[in-house]
């Protein structure tokens, strides 16, 4: 029985039911996005500030 069910899995491929890939469409970014990656960088510069401080104190 298993060797049947392999058999069918093997010879009856599942690309012929995938849909075909549709490339997405680049959007712009929004100011909103543009504000929270500022806030992110300066969040990250700031932990590597403190970084730096803790280990220069050794």
């Amino acid at each position: 029985m298993k060797r049947i069910l392999f058999a069918a899995a093997a010879l009856l491929p599942d690309p012929l039911l995938a849909a075909s890939f549709e490339r997405p469409v680049p959007q712009a970014q929004t100011d909103v996005a543009e504000f929270w990656f500022l806030v992110a960088s300066v969040a990250l510069i700031a932990a590597l500030v403190a970084v730096q401080m803790l280990v220069s104190r050794r």
